[in-house]
């Protein structure tokens, strides 16, 4: 076997178990037990390094045998980025993102899925075998004409709707394989536009959401919103804050340790939270909105409808982007895929990555779609919704695109929708318009630990065994599922620690090893 960056890492061959170890710090706990008793040396372990990914690199091995149907651990000891500055990657995998084999486990922060910060610290371990997604149908959060929002918070799946007539859009959440239970009115505004957590608590932004723009009868509720609220009970939400002259919240994004919040409408604005019922107002990027808000990199990105482009913000002022591309003029999320950001835009129904020298990269179109919504890495794969079909796709290879599923069929409307996404219980939430429905995707088999992951050292332990997979978090299960049996064709992949498909983790690392029963 061949390594790299071998300071970090001690390697064992045994009769029946192939061990990776990298090196721990005297103040990490070492696993309660040595894989197989007796084989590991535990004094063998170098007691002073911590790996930090972002500034060591990965560590990766090749030459991996192929793991085929084979029972295996990997363990890890992390410190998560605790100032909510950069996307959180992966901690270890055995992965080929063409052929969608082998295994995942990582660390994430979806932000920027279209108006939320849909996923917040959530652990994932996936294995697939190049399956196909399989669809279910998640009902209507009562009667809303779309899922406008959506976050997975304290073991929770949440989505705030957009309703028509002279009703109040609410938050919903899920109880179960098509069941919604309604958690009460915010205000009287027609849309809860945004969701995040932040701090251990659910927010939620309101607005008055122009149906128009949608091509849709408008809704004839005119009371504004601009609202944040965070939720206390089943009936009851706290104001936290009217934003100023916004008659909308465009999106909610933690970001540097605070919370972040903008304008859909005109007059362009740009908030932070501090506390209490106290919002700042910060400057816009020459006085242009900025709408959808992501993570990545050590930066807070945001799209505008006013410009078509897109601005970087350090914390103090905002660097423009440039236009995506000459013919793009509104861009609607961002994802984190392969190290790069991603940024979906109308009205060429394209993606594009920020490349180096922040120049914007073609990354396809995605079938004859005009306008790419919510985003999501799901499982080892990047999926995309779009408009006008309100399909689903998967990003294969460079600019390829593969179509999966028409998620609205609505009759006699222009435009379909497929808005935003989240990760919960293991499977891809995603939201349509106009039918108002949920839609739920399963590909391969994927644990999730939906309770964010707190600051400090944790010990997670992932395995398949038979026909199971299991996750443990400082010696507690947080997650187990019976799996169909898969095959892992992955002989010749690097084992990489400290990164995989979605990209680099940026804490740090220790007390890695991984086992395979031979």
């Amino acid at each position: 076997m061949m390594l790299r960056q071998s300071r970090f890492l001690v390697v064992r061959l045994v009769p029946q178990l192939l061990v990776i170890l990298a090196v721990g710090a005297a103040a990490m706990p070492v696993p309660a037990a040595d894989p197989v008793p007796g084989i590991l040396d535990r004094s063998e372990i170098n007691p002073e390094t911590i790996l930090e990914p972002l500034k060591d690199g990965p560590v990766t091995s090749s030459q991996m045998p192929a793991l085929d149907t084979s029972d295996f651990k990997v363990h890890i000891s992390i410190e998560a980025d605790h100032t909510a500055s950069h996307d959180q990657g992966d901690l270890v995998s055995l992965w080929n993102p063409k052929t969608r084999h082998g295994f995942t486990l990582g660390l994430r922060n979806n932000t920027g899925s279209t108006t939320s910060q849909a996923n917040w610290r959530q652990l994932q371990f996936g294995i697939d075998a190049g399956t196909e997604p399989t669809w279910r149908d998640e009902g209507r959060p009562g009667a809303a004409i779309l899922g406008f929002s959506i976050a997975v918070h304290d073991g929770n799946l949440y989505v705030g709707t957009c309703e028509t007539g002279d009703a109040p859009g609410q938050v919903y959440r899920y109880a179960g394989p098509g069941k919604w239970e309604p958690l009460g009115q915010l205000d009287s505004s027609n849309t809860v536009t945004a969701l995040a957590a932040f701090e251990g608590q659910l927010y939620a932004g309101t607005g008055k959401y122009r149906l128009a723009g949608s091509a849709l009868t408008e809704s004839t509720n005119a009371t504004p919103g601009g609202k944040v609220y965070r939720f206390v009970r089943p009936g009851e939400w706290e104001l936290v804050g009217e934003l100023p002259q916004t008659e909308a919240v465009a999106a909610l994004v933690t970001y540097d340790g605070k919370l972040y919040a903008s304008s859909l409408y005109r007059p362009a604005g740009f908030f932070r939270y501090d506390g209490g019922k106290t919002w700042t107002s910060l400057p816009t990027p020459g006085g242009r909105r900025v709408n959808a808000l992501g993570v990545h990199g050590g930066h807070l990105y945001a799209t505008s409808y006013d410009s078509g482009a897109v601005y970087r913000f350090n914390g103090t002022e905002w660097t423009d982007l440039g236009l995506v591309d000459q013919d793009v003029t509104q861009n609607y999320s961002f994802a984190t895929w392969q190290n790069a950001l991603h940024v979906s835009t109308w009205p060429s129904g394209k993606v594009y990555r920020l490349g180096p020298a922040d120049r914007w990269l073609d990354t396809g179109r995605l079938g004859e779609e005009q306008e790419v919504m919510g985003m999501l890495v799901h499982n080892g794969a990047f999926y995309a919704g779009t408009l006008p079909k309100a399909e689903v796709y998967r990003h294969d290879s460079d600019t390829t695109w593969t179509r999966l599923k028409q998620l609205d069929e609505t009759p006699d409307v222009k435009f379909r929708r497929v808005w935003t996404m989240a990760t919960y219980q293991g499977r891809l939430f995603t939201t349509a318009l106009p039918s108002g429905k949920v839609w739920s995707m399963s590909a391969g088999a994927l644990l999730t630990h939906d309770r964010e992951l707190g600051p400090g050292w944790h010990e997670i332990l992932a395995e398949r065994q038979g026909q199971k997979l299991r996750l443990t978090v400082d010696d507690e299960l947080v997650a187990e599922a019976d799996v169909p049996e898969l095959s892992l064709t992955t002989e010749g992949l690097e084992l990489k620690v400290g990164e995989g498909p979605r990209g680099r983790f940026p804490g740090r690392l220790t007390n890695v090893w991984f086992e395979r029963k031979q």
